[in-house]
């Protein structure tokens, strides 16, 4: 029987109040009797102490239901199901099954990709992100739409290899960088101050470190990332691999951390005991959970042969020192593993420890939570105006500007407009194209044409291929003749997710199909140089568009975001001026030559190998890391450097051969006391003087040069930066702390950290400054 109109609405809004009334869920309902004497529900008590009480009381049949993922409610003792596995790489999504938009919030604020939010330089900008992602997910939570607020972000695995299809999700090839991403992101999401220190054990929401340890190959011929034993050599897991992580733990204090499918060395990460509890917990005093990545405990015996039985796979992570399984292995084994002996109690215990804190800790065992400290935070906090201009900041300033021939950006704003035409399979791709991976619904859809119609209102658009990104037919014909007629063109090309995401590498740089071709074309018909916008995570080998003097402007976009459209549109039309600088180095196409599986970071002549990130690579480059053009040129100086000699007490100085002749002395960094590390530090004043026209948002980067450039030391290394913002013809101060022990420190064959003696070179821009370590 059909309904009439008016019950059909009464239903209709019963049921959306019911959506809208939906409690969060919590337990220790002080209202509940039966509950509210439990010593775990008194908040007054020390955590330690509550979950002590808690876990006392469960049965073992309890205590293993909770050691995964989808942990189940607990009702005799008012305790509700969990989910551990949400997201917020960089906005809240519903991946994981932890966050619903299914009531009053059906979106949240997709901010940029990672890797173009890494292009500003700017750790304030990615502290502000951060924060805003953990207030949006607690808002989430108290509209009753999260049973989760464990988010397993950020991804703070170097950029190693330019195929690595999750490249688009970290912050690129620095570890420095990175390290500072981690902390900026995770002080910001768990409601930290940008200086850290005043969490007082509280959590906005939780952050998640991944993916603990070298991890950077997900799918290459034929190679995948659940069986793909990486060998790593201790120097470069000193200097390279570990480095975001131990910042991420001691610095941001990150709630969570994650191991990792592969193994190294021949050992799983998720059954690495000197890893998650010698390093991790022992040696850096991490006090969160540890959960594997999602499925990993069975690779160790259904996949990588690690362990000789189920039973051995799962006894073996949980002694190691991991908490939480994302995945059933331990539903399914756990238990037989205990009967058999081959799991002790005490190991669930301390997991089940670890779990239950960060839950207390993010306020879920302390009643009613909109009653709480962060109760307050309601859906007029998502996608809220603050948010999105933030969103399109990011973009605005990630964006790099790789060539501008003849000053031919930024496009003219005339009346009459300039007639224009827009070419390319990204050109009106979906909105969601602009996102990356890893995304939740936006708060607004936006393609890139739409940004230029905004300026443009009558622009012409062709797709140039078919099947997108893959581009396997051009319409080269009507893609020329819709270019012949306007004044200008952009070609919108580059990569998408069916190109490069989590399990799929890229085998080759080039462009994808028929592009290259298209944009030959299309720039030899156009009546001006064209401009090329590239959308993509990893680099790609545009040289031949770099020496085309028919393409007069090209500008990496990365993936922008919900608000891209507009940023692109704003800096083409030059109501911004760009400032971003590439994260990552972009490598020719012959790069492909080097084995993906190579997981060495420096450079062997005697074989050929030429070495991986700007900081030991060796061979040619399309772009270099940190390159970035403007709108405005701007000039640097040194205007104070506290000290240009550094004098080590000559105790417990070390001696090495080097080269069969000359004796190189040295300082191990373990050997000098937190005291005298800070007692040498060097404060650097730079100058930096904006001599252009225009207001500009721009990224200081300073760097270090080994006098040796034997030894394994980096060519260069980033050891400072700093994003400023200068008018038109101002000049400002920019300083920066180095201390020795952590930025004139490189990785021996050891892993041991050393200061050498010698000649050092500070570099900004090209503009050096000598200093000298005295051992």
């Amino acid at each position: 029987m059909a309904l009439s109109p008016l019950l059909f609405t009464i239903i209709s809004f019963l049921l959306l109040f019911q959506l809208q009334a939906t409690p969060p869920p919590f337990a220790c309902d002080f209202s509940d009797p039966s509950t509210r004497s439990y010593p775990f529900c008194n908040p007054k008590l020390p955590i330690a102490q509550r979950v002590r009480d808690l876990v006392s009381r469960l049965t073992l049949d309890e205590k293993l239901s909770q050691l995964v993922n989808k942990a189940p409610p607990i009702p005799r003792l008012g305790i509700p199901r969990y989910q551990w596995w949400s997201e917020a790489l960089h906005g809240v999504a519903g991946i994981g099954g932890g966050i619903f938009f299914n009531g009053t919030i059906t979106s949240a604020t997709s901010f940029p990709q990672v890797i173009l939010t890494a292009a500003t330089f700017d750790s304030h900008l990615w502290y502000r992100i951060g924060h805003a992602i953990g207030i949006e997910a607690r808002a989430i939570y108290n509209a009753g739409q999260a049973i989760g607020m464990t988010f397993w972000a950020p991804n703070i695995n170097i950029f190693r290899d330019p195929r690595w299809g999750r490249g688009q999700e970290t912050a690129g090839e620095d570890p420095l960088m990175t390290s500072n991403y981690a902390v900026s992101y995770v002080r910001g999401l768990q409601g930290d101050s940008f200086q850290g220190g005043t969490l007082r054990g509280h959590l906005q929401a939780s952050a998640c470190c991944k993916h603990f340890t070298a991890y950077d190959l997900d799918n290459w011929k034929g190679v995948n990332r659940f069986v793909f034993d990486a060998r790593v050599s201790l120097q470069d897991l000193a200097d390279t691999y570990q480095p975001p992580f131990k910042s991420c733990i001691e610095e941001g204090h990150a709630s969570g951390i994650m191991c990792a499918y592969n193994r190294v060395n021949g050992v799983p990460n998720c059954a690495d005991y000197n890893l998650l509890t010698n390093i991790a917990r022992k040696q850096w005093d991490f006090d969160g959970y540890i959960t594997s990545d999602c499925g990993a405990v069975s690779l160790l015996h259904d996949e990588q042969g690690y362990a000789k039985s189920p039973e051995d796979a799962v006894s073996d992570v949980l002694r190691a020192g991991m908490d939480v399984e994302c995945g059933s292995y331990l539903t399914e084994h756990a238990k037989s593993a205990v009967l058999k002996k081959k799991l002790a109690t005490s190991e669930i215990d301390r997991a089940l420890h670890n779990l239950f804190s960060i839950r207390m800790r993010l306020g879920l065992f302390d009643g009613d939570p909109t009653k709480l400290p962060f109760g307050f935070i309601g859906p007029n906090n998502v996608c809220s105006k603050e948010h999105r201009y933030l969103a399109l900041e990011a973009a605005r300033n990630g964006i790099v500007l790789l060539k501008n021939q003849h000053s031919l950006l930024p496009l003219p704003k005339t009346n009459p407009p300039i007639s224009l035409a827009v070419i390319g399979p990204n050109a009106n791709a979906s909105p969601l194209t602009l996102l990356g991976n890893y995304a939740g619904p936006p708060c607004n859809q936006l393609t890139l044409l739409q940004g230029f119609q905004h300026y443009v209102k009558d622009t012409l658009y062709h797709p140039g291929c078919d099947g997108g990104a893959k581009c396997p037919f051009a319409h080269i014909d009507q893609a020329v003749q819709l270019a012949s007629k306007v004044d200008y063109v952009v070609m919108v090309m580059g990569l998408d997710q069916s190109q490069e995401k989590e399990e799929r590498d890229r085998v080759h740089l080039d462009l994808p199909g028929k592009q290259l071709e298209l944009i030959n074309a299309v720039a030899k018909a156009s009546k001006k140089p064209v401009i090329l916008v590239l959308l993509c995570g990893g680099p790609v080998d545009i040289s031949s568009a770099k020496y085309n003097n028919k393409v007069g402007g090209i500008l990496w976009a990365g993936y922008p975001g919900e608000l891209g459209a507009i940023a692109l549109a704003q800096i083409i039309f030059g109501d911004h001026n760009p400032g971003g600088r590439l994260p990552i180095t972009w490598y020719p196409k012959d790069y492909i030559k080097v084995p993906m599986t190579d997981m060495r970071m420096r450079a062997d002549p005697s074989s050929g190998y030429p070495g991986r990130t700007y900081r030991f690579y060796t061979g040619p480059k399309v772009y270099e890391f940190g390159f970035g053009l403007s709108y405005t040129k701007y000039s640097y100086e040194f205007v104070s450097v506290t000290r240009d000699k550094l004098h080590f007490s000559p105790s417990s100085t070390h001696f090495m051969l080097q080269n069969s002749s000359e004796t190189l002395r040295y300082k191990l960094v373990s050997e000098l006391s937190e005291e005298a590390c800070k007692s040498m530090a060097v404060s650097v004043t730079v100058g930096v003087q904006n001599h252009g026209s225009m207001v500009g948002k721009h990224p200081v980067l300073l760097f270090l040069k080994h006098g040796r450039q034997g030894n394994g030391n980096p060519m260069k290394q980033l050891v400072g930066f700093e994003s400023v913002l200068l008018d038109a013809g101002e000049k400002v101060h920019v300083g920066f702390e180095l201390s020795p022990c952590e930025h004139m420190s490189s990785a021996n064959e050891e892993g041991s950290l050393v200061i050498e003696e010698g000649s050092h070179l500070l570099l900004v821009g090209d503009v050096e400054y000598p200093i000298h370590v005295i051992v």
